[in-house]
């Protein structure tokens, strides 16, 4: 383990210990019998860059916007990949950025948290309970209802996936509205977007068809993930091997790249690789199929609407899984290359 990672993890401890308690026992603002308090002004604090973690929020941004559509909505974000994926949301107004690394850019960090004390919102949604400083900048800007992110015991016994990430937001804030008079919506939670274009989406069809030259339908592979995420090479030529023996005629097997060139077939699959993020979900957009380990390009796979099988085996199902579109997760300690052959045909013959 790296000086800086154990740093960070005595950091982590620390500060949810200190903030555990904030938004626990707070009283929210009273408002008179029969009034429906006016909510236009949103702001929604995820602050971390992770490419996943901003698509994960992407459902209740949709929610939002079904049930205010005149909302404007401003995200308090870390890095610059929240705009990216919000870039086509015309909800969204403004995105807060903090730096990546704070402690290189003090007064950037510091000015961004004065920053939310300068718009007074409707409402503030703290978008993960689980981080300290989203509690604290939930505390720290200025909004007449707040939403800390702690999970009412009616939602726990009313919604069995609540514990999902991109869910139980949605579940807080439906139930919170309820307690201040607005109807509580029933409507089914929203799949992940990143609300690509039809140029986008012709775009990928172009590469795809440039890359294999024929109307084959495709299945596409990313072997890449982070840490103990990450399958072997000797795991990944496994399943690569079952895919050509099952559907190596009926279908183009490709593999999408990351960014660090990495192919753990060692790119015998024709292959494809961008920096792009929307041009990458348009190539996903025009796939039949997206196989991977738990990842951020998962969840792009998941936000680009197409059917995707992730692979777990450290991270929590319950928590990150891709739901929605004929998506599914499995567990790789508790199944087997039988089950998880027998989920691609099942995802592929709908």
């Amino acid at each position: 383990m790296g000086f800086l990672k154990i740093i960070n993890d005595i950091r982590h401890t620390v500060m949810t210990s200190i903030t555990r308690g904030i938004g626990a026992s707070k009283h929210q603002p009273k408002f008179q019998d029969g009034e429906i308090p006016k909510i236009e002004k949103i702001l929604i604090i995820r602050p971390n860059h992770k490419l996943g973690n901003q698509l994960l929020l992407t459902p209740l941004v949709q929610y939002l916007e079904t049930i205010f559509p005149h909302s404007q909505i401003d995200i308090f974000a870390k890095g610059t990949v929240a705009n990216i994926v919000f870039k086509n949301y015309s909800s969204v107004k403004k995105i807060y950025q903090l730096p990546r690394k704070p402690f290189s850019h003090l007064l950037k960090y510091a000015w961004c948290w004065v920053s939310i004390k300068g718009k007074r919102y409707d409402l503030v949604i703290n978008g993960d309970k689980n981080s300290s400083s989203g509690r604290l900048l939930t505390k720290f800007s200025r909004g007449r209802f707040k939403i800390f992110g702690d999970v009412p015991e009616e939602v726990q016994t009313r919604y069995s996936d609540y514990t999902h990430i991109s869910k139980y937001p949605i579940y807080n804030t439906r139930w919170f509205l309820s307690q201040i008079g607005h109807k509580a919506y029933a409507q089914n939670i929203p799949t992940l977007s990143i609300k690509l274009r039809e140029t986008d989406i012709q775009n990928g069809k172009k590469i795809l068809q440039g890359l294999m030259k024929n109307d084959k339908k495709t299945i596409c592979i990313y072997t890449n993930a982070t840490g103990n995420k990450c399958y072997s090479e000797s795991w990944w030529e496994a399943l690569y091997q079952e895919l050509l023996k099952a559907y190596g005629e009926q279908y183009n097997i490709i593999e999408m790249l990351p960014v660090e060139n990495i192919s753990r077939i060692n790119f015998k699959a024709p292959h494809f690789y961008s920096k792009n993020i929307h041009e990458m979900g348009g190539v996903m957009a025009n796939t039949s199929i997206f196989i991977t380990a738990d990842n951020g390009v998962m969840h792009l796979a998941s936000a680009s609407e197409t059917p995707v099988l992730g692979f777990f085996k450290t991270t929590d199902l319950d928590i990150y899984a891709p739901y929605g579109n004929k998506s599914i997760a499995l567990d790789t300690k508790e199944t087997s290359m039988e089950d998880w052959m027998g989920e691609i045909k099942r995802i592929l013959s709908k």
